[in-house]
């Protein structure tokens, strides 16, 4: 859509799944090595979207091809603490084959735009873009200063975006106080009167590791006591079969209680079993919440069939619950044993925040305003997010990228999966929130 078809008679609802789409065919894969196509050409569409409406953005390239977008949206009162808008443009890589539609295609169907990052997270870059852009258009400011910050490398733990901005930029950040962004605000239906929007108020925090162990080199064809591959793989093997322990923290305690009042009975997150199977499609977010993870996701060793290798290694994707890290690390050593060398390949703190204040109430307001059964509800994400790095600055992170969802979407299901996909009248019904949200907070 270009600057002419933007005149003041379109709409948020009218460009948002345009810009969304457009936003897909934007191959930003990151493989978590600089070996992907980067995300600066992502970079100057969302730059050339909000200058289109009289914003001034900076491009700010933390290496070759790795890029974000930053603007500052001035607002009726200055003085008042600045909002932060955020998100990533980057995604995970995608296999085109397992796919029903390409996915970086954009394509519409069956009610959907599909492609890579409609979830995660083009849909809310799309939506903030559009709800900018029809304000700014229209002359309506907002009510106190917004940052927009559109993001590389979040995929990847974001060293490339968010850490590079706050450790070596931080002063585009001066004022802000508070921030909204992904994986919270979508819709999970209990019954006819009552919809819940679950809004994230806290993340579990990770270590990404690396395992080694180191035996003795040999032929294959001998026998072989000192295996590093037999070695790792027990140990491997121990952590991907261990239950870890049930730890409520406020944030789930809370979504528990919420949930089980909408449900007419109490919730035992000691039973995993029976409260899981109360939550349908977000049982795979909320059970990961429940207890710290450790999942090995690549195992490498060996460079010949007959030749038994000296070394051998593995990678954990580890989350901790915010206050258990150092119990995390404990069952880890416990787990693996003394023979296997942990090391961090990336790691990042837990956040939590209270679910209280101004902020929340203008999003509940702007939920019930387009949705009269909603409720707003606090619940923690099991992945992690850019608002680690934002925390460091003291600014207090929220997930709100609204979504009204049919019960049947398996929306936790959509991220980092096949078939990624949003409702096109789920992205209209996030413009429509996200406007009134901006008026009320």
């Amino acid at each position: 859509m270009s600057d002419t078809d933007t005149a003041k008679g379109v709409t948020g609802e009218d460009e948002v799944v345009d810009l969304c789409r457009e936003l897909i065919r934007i191959d930003t894969s990151n493989y978590g090595d600089h070996s992907g196509p980067g995300e600066r050409k992502a970079a100057e569409y969302v730059a050339e979207k909000l200058a289109e409406v009289g914003l001034e953005p900076r491009i700010f390239e933390s290496h070759p091809g790795r890029a974000s977008t930053v603007a500052r949206i001035q607002g009726e009162d200055p003085s008042r603490p600045a909002l932060l808008i955020h998100g990533h443009t980057d995604v995970v890589p995608a296999n085109a084959a397992d796919w029903t539609h390409d996915p970086f295609s954009g394509e519409i169907a069956d009610g959907c735009v599909w492609g890579r990052g409609a979830v995660d997270m083009k849909d809310m870059d799309a939506m903030t873009l559009a709800v900018v852009r029809d304000r700014l258009r229209s002359g309506r400011r907002p009510p106190r200063d917004i940052v927009l910050a559109f993001l590389a490398d979040e995929e990847a733990g974001g060293t490339y975006g968010a850490r590079y901005l706050v450790d070596h930029h931080r002063d585009l950040f001066d004022g802000v106080t508070e921030a909204i962004s992904e994986v919270g605000g979508f819709s999970f239906t209990v019954s006819e009167q009552r919809r819940l929007y679950l809004i994230q108020t806290a993340e579990k925090g990770m270590h990404w590791m690396k395992l080694t162990v180191a035996g003795t080199a040999g032929h294959g064809s001998m026998i072989h006591r000192d295996n590093a591959i037999t070695e790792l793989s027990e140990a491997v093997a121990r952590l991907g079969r261990h239950t870890f322990p049930v730890r409520v923290t406020k944030t789930t305690r809370a979504f528990l209680d919420e949930l089980g009042d909408a449900l007419g009975t109490e919730l035992d997150p000691e039973d995993m079993e029976s409260t899981l199977a109360r939550l349908g499609g977000i049982a795979k977010l909320i059970g990961a919440t429940l207890s710290n993870t450790a999942n090995p996701t690549q195992l490498g060793a060996g460079y010949k069939v007959n030749v038994i290798p000296g070394e051998a290694t593995a990678h954990v994707d580890g989350r901790f619950l915010p206050g258990h890290e150092d119990e995390f690390l404990a069952d880890l050593d416990r787990i693996l044993g003394p023979k296997v060398r942990r090391e961090d390949v990336h790691s990042d703190k837990a956040v939590e925040t209270s679910f209280d204040g101004a902020l929340v109430e203008a999003m509940q307001s702007a939920l019930v305003a387009e949705d009269p059964i909603a409720k707003a509800v606090p619940y923690m994400l099991s992945g992690g997010t850019d608002a680690k790095s934002f925390d460091d600055l003291g600014i207090r992170g929220f997930g709100f990228a609204p979504l009204k969802l049919p019960p049947e979407l398996d929306f936790a299901g959509m991220f980092h999966g096949v078939d990624e996909r949003v409702p096109v009248d789920g992205l209209q019904f996030g413009v429509r929130v996200l406007d009134r949200f901006i008026d009320a907070c």
